[in-house]
Parts: C-alpha cells; structure tokens; sequence
C-alpha cells in the first residue's frame, strides 16, 4: 500500500509542476488574486486523479489483493481462537456436571 500511495504522490507532483509551469507561462489561467497557488493545486489534483486511475490500476489491484489476503488471516485467526474459546467452556461445563 506504501508503494501505491508513493506512485500516486510522485504522479501529483509531476502534474502540480507541470500545471505550475503551464500557468505561470500563460498557457492555463491564473487564479484570482491571492488564490493562484491554491488554483494550482486544485488543478493538479484534478488532472492527476484520472492518470492515477489508469496508470496505477494493476498497482492498486495488487495492493487490494494483499490487503483481502491479510483480512482473511484476520478472520481465519478469529475464528480458531473462538473455537478455542468454546471447546474449553464446553469441557469447563461438562466438568461441572460431572461433579
């Protein structure tokens, strides 16, 4: 997932210079007043979310593999120690009856 999430950073950053450099030469419109760093950020982030999306696929399908994978350990891991749990309450109960 750390992999992933550094691709789709490196991916922003490439976007936020090159809309930086679009802007500041003319080519794409300035921000009003104060709010051009802002303008620029917000137009990075819309032009990187579509390549992240197509370029990163087989990525975030690996990532989501891994994590499915991890869940199911999880589960796996709660459901043998909740097993564990009701054979000893039930040789706890049968003890008692039998005394």
């Amino acid at each position: 997932m750390l992999r992933y999430t550094l691709m789709r950073l490196g991916i922003f950053v490439g976007c936020l210079v090159v809309v930086w450099g679009l802007v500041y030469s003319g080519l794409a419109p300035r921000g009003l007043g104060a709010s051009n760093g802002m303008w620029v950020v917000l137009l990075a982030l819309v032009v990187s979310a579509p390549i992240s999306f197509v370029v990163l696929r087989k990525e975030r399908d690996r990532a989501s593999v891994k994590i499915v994978q991890k869940v199911d350990r999880v589960k796996a891991g709660l459901d043998a120690n909740r097993s564990q749990e009701d054979e000893a309450d039930d040789t706890a109960r049968a003890q008692g009856q039998a005394s």
